[in-house]
Parts: C-alpha cells; sequence; structure tokens
C-alpha cells in the first residue's frame, strides 16, 4: 500500500521524441477568392458549368458590345448611317423618335401635363413604398384618391366626372370650400370617435376636393383626347392601375372564396374560374366591345378606361389564388388564439392573417406584378397605343427604315421593360428579408 503510494506520488512525465508536422494554412472563409470558391468552384459539376458560362459569355458578350457601343451611330439625321453594312445599333433613331415613344400623339406643347403628372405619381410611389419613411398613410391616401382625380383632370383638360353639379358663380364655389372644409374637420373629430366612419368621409371629402381642384385645374387647358395618348406614358398607366387594383380585389376575391357564406364564395369561385379560364386577349376584347353595352350610351367607358378594367379585372383573379395560398398557409392556431383573444372577424383577418399571409406570399405577388407589366403590351390588340407599339409604328418611318433600325428600337424595348421588372424584384427581395428578419425558420 506504501509503495503503490510512493508510486503515485511520483511526477509523471512525457517527452515528445519528433516534432509534429506543420500544417497548412487554414483556408480563408471570406473575401472575393472564398467566394468564388464557394459559389463558382465548390465541386467538379460546378466547376464544370461555370468554365462552360465563362467560354459562353466570351461568345456573345464581345460581338454584342461591338454591336451597341463600338460602332453605335449616337447622331445622326436620318437612317443613311445607320444603313451602311459597318454600322451598329442606331441610338440616333432613338434620340430623334424618343419624344414619340414617351408620349405618343400628344400635342407636344403640352406634354409637360404628362410630365408632371409622372413627377407627382413618382414622388408619391417612393414615398408611399419607402420602409422608414413617415407619412406613408397620407402619401398611400392622396396616391389612391387624390392623385388619380386631378391627373385625369390635368391630362385630358376636363374633370373626371360631370361637373354640372359643381357651383359656376364665385359665392358658389366658396360655399362649396367651407363645406369641403367643414367636411374635413367633422371627418378628423369622428376619426378619434369612429375611425371607420372617419376615414370613410376623409376619402370622400378628398374625393370631393380633388374633383372641384380637378376642374379649377382644367379650367384655360385644352382638351386632350385619350386617343391622343401613347408611348411609355400609357405603358405606365395601365401598369399602375393594374397593379393598384389587383391587390386589394385579390384579396377580397381571395376571402370571398374562402368564406362560409355559400353565395358569396359561390360568386368568387365562378368569377376566379371564368376569367382566369379565358386568355387576356379575350378579356380585352369583351372589355372593349361588351363593357359599353350594358351601361347607358351616356355612360358608356372612355375607350382606355376599358381595358384598363380589363386587365385589372384579369390580374385580380391570378392575384386572388396566390394570396389564397397564403392564407391557407397561415396556422389554424393563429386563428384559434384571436378568436380567443376576443377578436373579431374583421380583427383577425386584418390583424394577424393577412399580414402573415402577404408576407409569406410576396414573391408570388411580385411575380404576378411583373407578368402584368409585361403583359401592358397586349392592349395594343384594342387600340390602345402603348410602348411596344410605338416602337413598332416608329420603324415605319421611310426616312428610319432598315433591319438595325428596327432592332435597335426593340432592344431599347427590352432595356425599358428590363429596368422596371428588375426593380421591383429588388425591392421584393429587400421588403422579404425585412420582414422575415425576426421570425424564425
Amino acid at each position: 500500500m506504501t509503495e503503490m503510494s510512493a508510486s503515485s506520488s511520483t511526477p509523471q512525465t512525457f517527452v515528445r521524441p519528433a516534432m509534429t508536422p506543420e500544417r497548412a494554412a487554414p483556408v480563408p472563409t471570406s473575401g472575393a477568392l472564398a467566394w468564388i470558391r464557394d459559389n463558382l468552384f465548390p465541386g467538379p459539376a460546378s466547376s464544370v458549368a461555370t468554365i462552360l458560362g465563362l467560354l459562353l459569355l466570351l461568345w456573345v458578350i464581345p460581338p454584342l458590345a461591338k454591336f451597341l457601343f463600338i460602332d453605335a451611330v449616337w447622331s445622326a439625321e436620318n437612317g443613311d448611317a445607320c444603313r451602311a453594312q459597318e454600322a451598329g445599333a442606331c441610338w440616333a433613331y432613338v434620340r430623334q423618335k424618343f419624344s414619340f415613344f414617351m408620349y405618343g400623339s400628344y400635342p407636344r406643347e403640352e406634354v409637360w401635363r404628362v410630365n408632371l403628372t409622372l413627377i407627382a405619381g413618382a414622388i408619391l410611389t417612393v414615398w408611399m413604398l419607402w420602409p422608414d419613411a413617415r407619412g406613408r398613410g397620407g402619401a398611400a391616401l392622396a396616391f389612391f384618391t387624390v392623385y388619380p382625380v386631378l391627373a385625369f383632370g390635368i391630362l385630358t383638360g376636363s374633370a373626371p366626372f360631370p361637373v354640372g353639379w359643381l357651383p359656376s358663380s364665385p359665392e358658389g364655389q366658396i360655399i362649396w370650400i367651407v363645406l369641403v372644409v367643414a367636411l374635413f374637420a367633422i371627418a378628423s373629430t369622428l376619426f378619434y370617435l369612429n375611425r371607420n366612419i372617419g376615414w370613410a368621409i376623409a376619402i370622400f371629402g378628398f374625393i370631393a376636393w380633388s374633383e372641384l381642384g380637378s376642374w379649377w385645374l382644367s379650367l384655360g387647358l385644352p382638351l386632350v383626347g385619350t386617343h391622343l395618348w401613347g408611348g411609355i406614358f400609357v405603358s405606365l398607366l395601365v401598369a399602375t392601375v393594374g397593379i393598384v387594383f389587383s391587390l386589394p380585389l385579390g384579396i377580397v376575391l381571395a376571402l370571398g372564396r374562402r368564406s362560409q357564406m355559400p353565395v358569396l364564395r359561390f360568386l368568387s369561385v365562378m368569377l376566379i374560374e371564368f376569367v382566369r379560364g379565358v386568355p387576356l386577349i379575350t378579356v380585352l376584347v369583351m372589355a372593349n366591345t361588351m363593357l359599353p353595352l350594358f351601361v347607358p350610351e351616356s355612360w358608356s367607358p372612355d375607350r382606355l378606361l376599358r381595358p384598363l378594367i380589363g386587365v385589372a379585372l384579369f390580374s385580380a383573379v391570378y392575384m386572388a389564388e396566390v394570396v389564397r395560398g397564403g392564407l391557407q398557409s397561415v396556422p389554424k392556431g393563429q386563428y384559434e388564439g384571436a378568436m380567443a383573444l376576443g377578436l373579431s372577424w374583421s380583427q383577425v383577418t386584418r390583424l394577424v392573417v393577412l399580414p402573415q399571409a402577404l408576407v409569406t406570399v410576396i414573391p408570388g405577388i411580385v411575380n404576378s406584378f411583373i407578368a402584368l407589366f409585361k403583359d401592358t403590351t397586349l392592349v395594343a390588340i384594342v387600340g390602345i397605343f402603348d410602348f411596344l407599339k410605338a416602337v413598332d409604328t416608329g420603324r415605319l418611318d421611310p426616312v428610319w427604315a432598315g433591319p438595325k433600325i428596327s432592332t435597335t428600337g426593340y432592344i431599347f424595348a427590352a432595356i425599358f421593360y428590363f429596368i422596371f421588372c428588375f426593380g421591383m424584384s429588388r425591392y421584393s427581395m429587400m421588403m422579404e428579408r425585412r420582414h422575415s428578419a425576426g421570425r424564425s425558420h
């Protein structure tokens, strides 16, 4: 026992007979080289695909850059220089026809009205969509109520609704202004007592005020019929109207399809399946030819309003299916928990279900918006002079006739659509990351 204790108390030492061989330096996990290794050359298959892709780019990019930039014709009075054998893209054609591409046949001395409308719309849109901007609710209210009425009055030179009921005398106009101001005061008071009534009266007051403002702004402005509208301006108009109205209508249809009321569910299903079962061209033709048959002749919709209704309705039914998928992804426990707290159906839908459902289907919603933006080119079938129709018409000018000239026009149109569609895609990705930052996966 004593010997074991003595041996255990003796210090045990170990001397390594040889040095440990050196190991390789650690592989960097950040930086450009690490990104290239992890994304372009992570394995044999990816490496082969990367090499083939680089060879494809080397084959495509040099001649494309030569055609678009190096040999391009940037300034010319006519198409003679662009028709030369060695000439590339004819950007001089785009410069000369840009006003036609932008405004169509809108009177050139009145294009300031279009510019003013587009700038105001862009400011409201950026203000409304900027995540951290103050007063986004007010910007949205102005965009959906005041802006359309004032824009229509400025663009056409007339009020959007019949103005015979508006007072014509100065005294009557002063009384009208006093009534509208009083209406706003009542709305602001009721807003604190009952938000639903306050918002309803506020929206009505905004529309009434903008109608009077549109009437005043249109005084002295020459009338410009919608048959003269065209180009990029009309494409943006059709896309904006379709996007603005398709989402709320799609939400309503999706909720109606999931409703417990059989009649409402049946009507929603019938509308969605009927409109979704026919091509957009058919919807546009029906809206253009049959819509005036269902209203009195004096109320016949404008030739531009008809395809706008068709585009909004067609996009809304597809949006309804996207939103319905988001509603189905919300767990049933969310409904039960909200109902257990004493919330009503409208509060559960507005405060609990829809925020989660819409965030889930942001990619699908933006995909529908992008498809709608590109489908606006189909309105040319019913006589609307959109941007692509303007490009197609501009190439018929004998001064600028030529295959390279026409190709340049279509390349310019492709760049235009790509910029807007790519911008919507980037914005949706930003919003998706922003809303999913605090969610667990």
